[in-house]
């Protein structure tokens, strides 16, 4: 009996054993004696590369042409036919519009007749004056008499060639101001004509950025209504004066464009290129943040994010110029920034 007594309490105190160790490993564990492994804050990342970068200043202005005209009419008369409409190209002396000629004609074929006669006159009276026939003051009237109808026919000559409007430029026709049967009045307009090449943007620049622009520098220009495309240009002229009121230079940048899309009027964005660093190191402009006048990164390494304070130069849409705190190959933050702090384990995704 004292035998199974023993027995019973050897048992009944390994289980109290058993259970009481149960309780501590639960508890242990509950109260983070052996907690998880910390997988890190998940993050993207990229490497620090080398690259060119360029610096470039951005206006806006509307497009004008540079060559425009208003065609007048050099006579007055009675439109007679119409070669062109609105939208047609034409070349400088292209017959645009024809007025009524008859009475032109007959003046000039009157005029020639004459001019025939005295000439005749002329030159025979010149053998008599050689001669000493005549009096040199009767062959100066002769003379005079002649070369004054040659002035005559070439007036005629010339307003019979006005009877046909020509174009003084090359470009579009960019709006017709006469019909067929209208009487138009000498210096009427009859046409305006557009030089769709080269266009102009006038950009008016703050007088800072005087130093930097010169005439002869690269440009980029894209216009609101051709999306996802550019157009390459140049500056042509700088204003050697500041508007003492807007504290601003006229800058002129030209663009030649052959497939006619760009057209004046038209609103445009222009980016200037005025400097360009080349080789140098380049990280992706999300990766940056702005503190004050500060800059910095979060700089990856051994599984840590280190916050990385970093200078700047050149920037473009898509890049930022690192010129000290970083060197090539570091690998930076690109996303997950706002939830990181100096010394923050990551996971690089």
């Amino acid at each position: 009996m004292r035998r199974i007594y023993k027995l019973v309490v050897i048992v009944v105190a390994a289980a109290a054993v058993l259970m009481f160790s149960n309780c501590s490993t639960r508890s242990f564990s509950q109260t983070g004696g052996e907690k998880e492994k910390d997988p890190g804050t998940p993050v993207e990342v990229v490497k620090v590369v080398k690259g060119n970068i360029t610096a470039n200043y951005s206006g806006s202005a509307n497009l004008e042409a540079e060559a425009e005209a208003v065609v007048v009419a050099k006579i007055g008369e009675v439109v007679k036919e119409i070669f062109v409409e609105e939208g047609d190209m034409v070349k400088e002396g292209k017959a645009l519009a024809k007025l009524e000629d008859e009475q032109f004609k007959l003046e000039l074929s009157k005029a020639e007749s004459l001019l025939k006669k005295l000439s005749n006159e002329y030159q025979r009276n010149e053998a008599l004056f050689k001669t000493k026939i005549i009096s040199k003051d009767t062959f100066d009237q002769v003379k005079y008499d002649y070369f004054t109808q040659e002035s005559a026919v070439g007036l005629a000559r010339l307003n019979h060639e006005y009877t046909t409007i020509r174009a003084p430029i090359t470009g579009v026709v960019s709006e017709r101001l006469i019909k067929k049967g209208n009487m138009v009045q000498k210096n009427q307009a009859t046409f305006r004509i557009t030089g769709f090449t080269p266009l102009q943007a006038l950009l008016h620049v703050p007088e800072k950025e005087m130093s930097k622009l010169k005439k002869g520098f690269p440009a980029k220009l894209a216009a609101d209504a051709l999306p996802g495309e550019e157009f390459e240009g140049r500056i042509a002229r700088i204003g050697p004066v500041v508007d003492a009121g807007t504290g601003t230079f006229k800058v002129t940048v030209e663009v030649s464009d052959k497939t006619l899309k760009l057209k004046p009027g038209m609103f445009a964005r222009v980016h200037i290129v005025y400097d360009t660093h080349e080789d140098t190191m380049l990280v992706p402009r999300n990766t940056i943040l702005e503190e004050d006048t500060e800059s910095w990164v979060f700089k990856v390494g051994e599984n840590t994010a280190a916050r990385t304070r970093v200078e700047t130069g050149y920037k473009n849409k898509t890049h930022v110029e690192i010129l000290s705190g970083l060197e090539p190959g570091d690998t930076v933050v690109t996303t997950g920034l706002s939830t990181l702090k100096d010394g923050t384990k990551v996971k690089v995704l």
